[in-house]
């Protein structure tokens, strides 16, 4: 299933009751937003393109990564983060299976 989003599209290879696996598209210069997980862990792998991950536990005080070809990291619950295109971007999404879990806390689309 391939989703549109204002900042690029996610499609969701698998999920079941033990895992999720998404493919998500970032074009160059959007952003997801500001948002954080109750439960959700998620381990980020750029496939090509460049990508800036912004993370933390005071969203003031956040810390840039820049993740490049075959470079990952993972984010566990609680900790705020936003993704961020530096160059057009795919990257796997592999995480717990709790599809809902989001809490924004900014949104540069208006998002709730």
């Amino acid at each position: 299933m391939i989703i549109e989003k204002p900042w690029g599209r996610e499609e969701i290879l698998e999920k079941n009751d033990k895992y999720m696996l998404k493919k998500l598209t970032m074009f160059e210069g959007k952003r997801c937003s500001l948002q954080y997980h109750n439960i959700k862990t998620e381990t980020i792998y750029v496939l090509f393109g460049q990508l800036l991950v912004w993370s933390g536990s005071d969203k003031n005080k956040l810390e840039p990564k820049t993740l490049r070809q075959f470079e990952s990291i993972t984010i566990l619950p609680k900790v705020i983060h936003r993704m961020e295109a530096i160059k057009n971007c795919v990257y796997l999404e592999a995480s717990t299976p709790e599809i809902d879990d989001v809490v924004r806390l900014e949104d540069d689309y208006k998002r709730i």
